[in-house]
């Protein structure tokens, strides 16, 4: 069937107010779990609403002994919804440094009786260390140029130093990781410079503004996620959860028809280079040092959504896009293969001759793979859910939620519907160089 508009909140009490409608159309971004509890310990603005996860969940009654997946778990959003409500999940990540986000977010099983008592204590043993040492630590060559340029010189020692009481000083267990996690939520409210999502912008620090207290920042985080360990309200049931390092385009180790629900934010095609997006904590953390480390590390492992990953010389034009979306959807294909071939022929017409053709192609083939061991692990009757938003490379549209919903259908998916959250772009309406493509974000829905 064709696709149409649905409420998946039509069972739910309507917003009554300005407020509640705009917070609606949240659903599609991390506003809602940037002050949630745990959602919030990493603010990762390319996840989605731990609120639209669990209104989902709650429209399918999805309860204790279902299961839940999400192919691009990303920071946890999915995963820990899940555990919260006694909910067994499995989710996937390609990113290493994000997967381990959600690793930290989703272990809960401290001795409480003394959590406090032992984070306060580790406190004042780091603040201790930085008051002794802030004075005599040279840091040159220490990181990358990146970071200095970010920092006051006194924030970025009290950084280091921290980062060296946890590493050093700290024995490997939970607490240890919850300490890290916490130091890597800081350093962007620590900065001098704009290093607000998605990109760094060190030019910003003009060297004129005082220093920031690390160590207060950091004291305050890591107190903030104590005490959301203690007050969160423990699932009478316990879950199995599966926070897998790996790739969704691959079979993963499900059964078939085990999963009720799939529930997922997949990379948006053109909009984020994902592997860049962790840079500065990356560099902080001495996990890379360069963009050759990040496309190693990184870029290499995630499904194909910016031209960033695409290596031209690999690939023709005229045979990018898999022979198998033709055979899932004829129409697909025609409507993709058209729109990669209109790009290759746009790109040299262009001062920057962007990679957009073989980022098309790639990105819906990669698509089609998540969407075939998705629909395997579904029991019949069970849905998948993707929030996800359109594209238009060079003015060229790609729609991706039609793409999605169509091979939906063409891989079996009984049903496709989509509402729409917002439109997009609206804040590049000045740009001359932009498209003057209307978008929008929501979610696809189907159904098997």
């Amino acid at each position: 069937m064709a696709n149409k508009q649905l409420s998946l909140f039509s069972d739910l009490e309507l917003p009554a107010t300005q407020a509640e409608v705009n917070s609606l159309a949240n659903r599609g971004t991390f506003k809602d779990s940037r002050t949630a509890p745990i959602h919030s310990w990493f603010k990762y603005p390319a996840g989605y609403s731990n609120r639209f996860v669990a209104e989902v969940m709650h429209r399918y009654e999805i309860r204790p002994g279902h299961w839940m997946y999400d192919p691009f778990s990303g920071t946890g959003t999915t995963l820990i919804c899940a555990k919260q409500a006694g909910v067994n999940g499995y989710g996937v990540e390609a990113h290493s440094f994000v997967h381990w986000v959600a690793s930290v977010k989703l272990f809960w099983e401290f001795d409480y009786t003394s959590l406090a008592e032992k984070i306060d204590t580790l406190l004042t043993q780091a603040r201790d260390l930085v008051k002794s040492r802030a004075g005599f630590t040279p840091l040159v060559g220490v990181f990358p140029e990146l970071i200095y340029k970010c920092y006051h010189p006194q924030t970025l020692v009290e950084l280091y130093l921290l980062r060296e009481f946890i590493l050093r000083e700290m024995r490997e267990d939970p607490i240890r990781e919850l300490f890290k996690l916490a130091l890597t939520d800081t350093l962007r409210s620590a900065a001098a410079a704009g290093t607000g999502w998605p990109y760094i912008a060190p030019n910003k620090n003009t060297g004129d503004k005082p220093a920031k207290n690390a160590v207060s920042i950091f004291s305050k985080t890591v107190r903030k996620m104590c005490q959301d360990l203690l007050e969160y309200e423990k699932p009478q049931e316990r879950a199995v959860i599966h926070n897998v390092l790996g790739d969704s385009r691959q079979r993963q180790q499900l059964e078939d028809h085990q999963v009720d629900l799939a529930l997922t934010s997949p990379p948006y095609l053109n909009n984020y280079d994902y592997a860049d997006r962790t840079r500065l904590e990356t560099y902080f953390w001495e996990i890379t040092k360069s963009w050759s480390d990040i496309t190693e590390q990184f870029r290499t492992k995630l499904m194909v959504a910016a031209t960033t990953q695409v290596i031209r010389k690999n690939y023709t034009v005229e045979t990018a896009l898999s022979s198998d979306i033709k055979d899932v959807s004829p129409k697909v294909y025609e409507y993709v293969q058209t729109s990669v071939i209109e790009l290759s022929k746009l790109r040299l017409q262009k001062g920057g001759k962007k990679d957009y053709d073989l980022m098309v192609a790639l990105y819906v083939n990669d698509i089609l793979n998540v969407l075939k061991e998705t629909y395997r692990v579904l029991r019949p009757g069970g849905h998948f859910c993707l929030v996800i938003g359109d594209s238009a490379p060079y003015g060229v549209h790609i729609p991706t939620d039609w793409v999605v919903g169509e091979l939906g259908l063409g891989l079996g998916f009984s049903q496709f519907e989509y509402e729409e959250f917002r439109t997009r772009g609206g804040k590049w309406k000045q740009n001359p160089q932009r498209h003057t493509v209307a978008l929008r974000e929501g979610a696809v829905l189907l159904t098997k």
